[in-house]
């Protein structure tokens, strides 16, 4: 998840990513994507155990920042937010 501007980013794993967007968009999320407004959804994985999801945001959460917004870069070159496409409607 990421701000407007896109100058901050959140890194958090779940089981059901449409409904946990929804909460983040709604300010029911997490105190820190609501403090900095990190509303968009930029990047995502999607991963077969929630073991290896959990791994995996811990190692993302240990990357400097230039390395995450490569990976998310790399699949989003335009930062856009990427919620109509896990099946959220489109902005209002």
């Amino acid at each position: 998840m990421s701000n407007k501007s896109r100058s901050t980013l959140y890194i958090g794993v779940t089981s059901n990513l449409p409904a946990r967007v929804l909460e983040h968009k709604s300010g029911l999320g997490s105190k820190f994507t609501s403090k900095y407004k990190c509303f968009d959804l930029i990047y995502y994985e999607a991963h077969h155990s929630i073991v290896h999801a959990i791994q995996r945001e811990k190692q993302l959460k240990n990357w400097h920042r230039d390395w995450k917004m490569n990976l998310i870069k790399a699949e989003n070159p335009e930062l856009k937010d990427l919620s109509e496409a896990i099946g959220l409607g489109p902005k209002t």
